[in-house]
């Protein structure tokens, strides 16, 4: 029986105790494993080599960046700090800004979720709004007040944008999705191409043009009960099948019956 494939989830840098820690929140990790994947967490550390990245990327199937309460630091995309943005993680900046590249180059299937979304799009060049809520015309994307079902449920409609991957996966032209960001798109990076819009035109989801394999990224939380949601579920079904085919290509089974 072949194994399941290996993801790497990028952990964030926080403190636990008086410690650093690097963590990653479970619903990331178990909605993984529901789909047949096995995750594996990755540390992160500002003094990441990208060498050291490659060589570790070759050993795992795809490639998962979550979401957190961190924001990519502003000077990443060569602007100055909003007061509204209050929270960094310049090791998990590091470490996601060397291995989207690396990633890429493998064609290692990759799935970003909302901070996840927002380092694809810096790692190609684009810049981003650091408080949408305080953009002429923007919804206010935050989460709600209440408890995390009402935070996590769906919020605000979503238009899917014809002849794209996540077109393509789902079949449908609208949906409606969760939002729990304050960050979002602001001038998109060269390379990307957009997938999805909210209502008042914020982009919520990419891909990657040309890319040889799955490389697709969106601001809302698909990982949050995703068997419940149509459009999560394809997400990630889509992901698993990527990383499958990928374990099967780096380990195809032997031919029964051929000479060893």
């Amino acid at each position: 029986m072949q194994s399941r494939p290996l993801v790497g989830v990028i952990a964030c840098r926080r403190e636990v105790e008086g410690h650093p820690a690097h963590m990653v929140t479970d619903k990331y990790l178990s909605a993984l494993r529901d789909y047949g994947l096995e995750p594996v967490v990755l540390p992160v550390w500002e003094d990441i080599e990208a060498g050291a990245s490659t060589v570790l990327l070759t050993r795992l199937d795809g490639l998962l960046l979550t979401g957190s309460y961190t924001n990519v630091e502003p000077t990443r995309y060569g602007a100055g700090r909003a007061s509204e943005n209050t929270r960094d993680d310049r090791h998990r900046d590091a470490a996601a800004l060397t291995w989207i590249p690396a990633a890429l180059d493998l064609a290692m299937p990759l799935l970003g979720v909302c901070r996840g979304f927002q380092e694809l799009n810096v790692a190609f060049g684009g810049t981003l709004y650091q408080a949408v809520q305080q953009q002429p015309g923007m919804l206010d994307h935050r989460e709600p007040p209440g408890d995390r079902a009402t935070q996590y449920a769906p919020s605000h409609d979503l238009e899917i944008l014809p002849g794209g991957v996540l077109s393509r996966l789902y079949g449908e032209h609208h949906a409606r999705v969760n939002s729990l960001h304050q960050q979002g798109i602001e001038r998109l990076g060269p390379g990307l191409v957009a997938e999805a819009v909210a209502p008042d035109g914020l982009i919520e989801a990419v891909s990657v043009a040309d890319a040889p394999g799955f490389a697709l990224a969106v601001q809302w939380h698909p990982e949050w009960r995703p068997r419940e949601h149509p459009l999560y579920d394809v997400l990630f079904q889509g992901f698993a099948h990527a990383c499958h085919e990928r374990l099967s290509a780096r380990n195809p089974m032997p031919v029964e019956g051929a000479a060893t």
